[in-house]
This record gives C-alpha cells, structure tokens and sequence, in this order.
C-alpha cells in the first residue's frame, strides 16, 4: 500500500474525528446502531466521502429511515467543523445493515 501524504494524513484525521463524533451521536440516539465506518479515494476527496451507519437489524433500520436527512445534516456540519465542504450531504451518508468486511 502506498504510503499516504501529510496532506492526506491530515483529511483522513479530520474525517476520523467527525465520524467518531456522529457515531457515539447515534450511539446514543439510534437504537439498533451497531457501528459507523467511512471509506475514501483520496485523489477525489471530499466527494468520494462515503460514511455507513450499520444497524443490527432491518427493523431498526427501517426505524431510522425517517431520520437519515437529519444524520446527513450532522455530518456535513461535523465535517464543516473541520473545514471540509459536503457539496450535495445525501451522499456522503447512508444506513446499512452490512459491516465493513462484507
């Protein structure tokens, strides 16, 4: 794997951190909320974003459904926070029942 550059070290921290805050957000607020993870194609940055809100089962996420436009508000802000601009928010954040390795 090639070996990331200060630039990209520095988005991949700052990514790291609002993920971390939104998921103990949903931790808290979303019941069913497993666990949040994000991936990323630096050369494409910040529109290559893409965070994943895993729940445990499809019950409780199609109890949160209803709220994926205010968790995708949240992230944008978190990320505005670090000074990184989400153009288009839908994007960048969906519910899923899948893990990371899957």
């Amino acid at each position: 794997m090639k070996k990331l550059s200060k630039v990209q070290l520095k988005q991949q921290a700052a990514v790291l951190d609002a993920v971390t805050k939104l998921e103990q957000l949903a931790l808290l607020e979303l019941p069913g909320t497993l666990q949040c993870w994000f991936s990323l194609e630096y050369e494409a940055f910040p529109g290559s974003l893409l965070v994943r809100l895993q729940f445990a089962d499809q019950a409780m996420l199609e109890a949160a459904l209803p709220q994926l436009l205010t968790w995708q508000k949240r992230l944008s802000g978190l990320m505005l926070k670090k000074g990184i601009v989400l153009k288009d928010m839908r994007k960048h954040l969906v519910f899923t029942l899948n893990a990371p390795d899957e």
